[in-house]
């Protein structure tokens, strides 16, 4: 009996030790849940696109936006989509996701207090992910905004949102990691969680202890579509900048000097003289860019900008991303054993366009839905031929062609309009045809079984 009323003392007083290290998310909760909102989008059915789920990747686990994702056709009715948001003014600015609000011909913010009103996206940014909404209302509650630089891995966070349409649903975890790089997002150093985030929490706010927002949630990696673990959101300084860029001028500037980079490993830090692998290392200069007008070199390995290191080849487009054009800056590079500086002026990086199928345009038989390359396109992209790929799906989805590739020709019969893209592709008496796809830098041959 004295053993056991002992070991009853011991197992309170532990349960007490617990609680306290454990924190407590109330008081943030009824401070912040207000400036949290829920985003409903509307898109009319004859304006909804034709699409297909992605595919595992061997290498990778497939990202998956928090959005409902598009697959197959749709007629009627008009689809309906949710996400969250955060007011960051009292006179009703909101960020969110662009991938919440993309191709929306309707967006609803509704309240903490349930109050419902239609926003106007004032822009979005693809490359981050960011966008800006306004509702028509004064005296809102706003979040307070932090600062993603004094976050500490293993810090408690948490996240509002509305998962699978749950509103006002509150979740908590630690920072996994920071700085981090997903695939085709070069500009954005994510903050890794283990917050249990699901579809519909795209856009909310994740706070930090002091009630501060340090990041709006983003993107997950899941096998099956749900919480798994690693959640990823983008860091709130970044997403403020492109908000005010987006409000004041409705686009968004990005800085570029005009080189092709790559990392640098232990094999080449040893090649070129370095102590440890850093930098990145400079494989072509662009010619007529900026960095060929400061000098730079092919096989410089550049290792600060602006006098802050340059750790992973990944950090330098960040930087240079986020440097206005036209400003001066300060590249050290290494150079045959030694280091020195170039002051470059940085360049503006080409506006890229949005791509977004025209409501009256239909697949041919590939299911390719392209438009034709406006004369700047084609002298920013430095081609003379080629269509852009807006939307697809069947055979061509299948083989691997994506919205964003620019089609140069067709088994090597250079194409020069949609119209004769899609001539070639359905008037051909073969089964298969080789598609050359321009994608970002380089050049690739995608071999087309047709339907």
């Amino acid at each position: 009996m004295r053993f056991g009323l002992i070991g009853l003392i011991l197992t309170f007083f532990a349960a007490v030790a617990t609680a306290a290290q454990l924190p407590d998310f109330t008081e943030l909760v009824e401070r912040q849940a207000p400036a949290v909102v829920n985003i409903t989008t509307v898109q009319d059915a004859r304006r909804q696109r034709r699409g297909r789920m992605p595919q595992p990747d061997e290498l990778f686990e497939f990202f998956r936006r928090f959005a409902p994702p598009e697959g197959g056709e749709r007629f009627t009715p008009p689809r309906r989509g949710q996400g969250s948001g955060f007011i960051i003014s009292d006179d009703g600015y909101i960020l969110t996701n662009t991938h919440v609000v993309d191709e929306a011909d309707e967006v609803i913010v509704r309240l903490h207090d349930r109050r419902e009103f239609r926003a106007k996206v004032v822009g979005k940014d693809e490359r981050t992910d960011v966008a800006l909404i306004k509702i028509e209302a004064r005296g809102l509650p706003r979040v307070t905004i932090g600062d993603p630089e004094r976050l500490k891995v293993g810090e408690w966070v948490l996240a509002i949102g509305a998962p699978f349409g749950f509103e006002n649903s509150v979740t908590a975890g630690i920072v996994s990691a920071k700085g981090r790089s997903l695939p085709s997002e070069n500009y954005v150093p994510f903050i890794q969680t283990d917050v249990a985030v699901n579809p519909g929490n795209s856009g909310g706010p994740l706070f930090n202890m002091r009630g501060e927002v340090v990041g709006i949630n983003s993107q997950i990696i899941s096998r099956s579509g749900g919480y798994m673990g690693l959640s990823f959101a983008i860091p709130i300084d970044v997403a403020m900048d492109v908000a005010e860029q987006l409000k004041t001028t409705g686009r968004v500037a990005r800085g570029r000097i005009g080189v092709m980079i790559q990392e640098v490993t232990n094999d080449l830090a040893e090649s070129f003289g370095l102590a440890k692998p850093q930098g990145a290392l400079v494989s072509e200069v662009e010619k007529g860019s900026p960095a060929e007008r400061a000098g730079v070199q092919v096989s410089d390995i550049i290792l600060r900008y602006n006098g802050r290191p340059v750790e992973r080849s990944i950090d330098l487009p960040r930087m240079v991303g986020a440097t206005r054009p036209g400003t001066k800056a300060t590249l050290t590079v290494w150079r045959k054993g030694r280091t020195l500086d170039l002051t470059v002026t940085v360049g503006e990086m080409p506006v890229e366009k949005v791509a977004g199928a025209r409501p009256e345009a239909q697949p041919d038989r590939a299911g390719l839905i392209t438009s034709d390359l406006t004369p700047e396109q084609r002298r920013q992209l430095n081609i003379q031929s080629g269509v852009l790929v807006e939307d697809v799906t069947g055979a061509a989805a299948r083989a691997g062609v994506r919205p964003g590739d620019v089609i140069l020709a067709v088994n090597n019969r250079e194409v020069y309009s949609s119209e004769e893209l899609s001539k070639l592709i359905n008037e051909t008496g073969r089964k298969s045809v080789a598609l050359l796809v321009k994608r970002g830098e380089s050049s690739i041959y995608i071999p087309l079984r047709l339907d």
